[in-house]
């Protein structure tokens, strides 16, 4: 698929095990979830890269992980402001990366920072927001693996298959739009 370099990153969460809210409320049971992180291309709804956890590591952590994997790949990054930091944007700047995430706005010039953000690139980050949603909608919001390995595997061939899905259908709408 034909990628621009515009790309985001998100955080959603999916349940180890399948089980019903009503009944995990009514036997006090309690769901430990894997955080997923997705790196997603804003152009086709592309999965570039995953990472998964079960521990809450705080997205900082996580995200400098997937930005050195893929570096080739990025040319701007858009996030939100649970990916404000200064270690992130120097390394994204270091590897010549735009990067797009909002200030947490503790002062004036926080504010000031946000508002010169080009929006038309920053909302092009609800891009991965619909992509896990597409995934969860799809295939489901939970695993069905016991083992931590075959849970990651399980992930990532639902994020596999969604790239087969997009890339079919952009081949598909370019044999169908008139040639100029």
């Amino acid at each position: 698929m034909p990628l621009n370099g515009v790309t985001s990153i998100d955080a959603s969460g999916f349940e180890r095990a399948h089980a019903s809210t009503h009944y995990t409320k009514r036997t006090n049971l309690t769901i430990q979830q894997l955080k997923t992180t997705l790196l997603v291309d804003t152009a086709t709804n592309a999965v570039l890269d995953v990472h998964v956890t079960t521990t809450r590591k705080h997205d900082t952590q996580i995200a400098p992980q997937l930005v050195k994997r893929n570096v080739q790949s990025i040319a701007v990054l858009t996030g939100d402001k649970g990916y404000d930091d200064q270690k992130l944007r120097q390394l994204a700047r270091d590897h010549d990366i735009r990067p797009l995430i909002k200030h947490c706005e503790f002062s004036s010039l926080h504010k000031a920072w946000n508002a010169r953000l080009d929006s038309d690139l920053y909302h092009c980050r609800n891009m991965n927001e619909t992509v896990n949603a597409s995934i969860k909608q799809k295939y489901g919001a939970f695993v069905r693996s016991r083992l931590w390995r075959k849970q990651f595997r399980e992930l990532l061939i639902k994020c596999i298959v969604h790239n087969v899905e997009r890339g079919l259908a952009i081949s598909r709408e370019e044999c169908e739009s008139p040639s100029p």
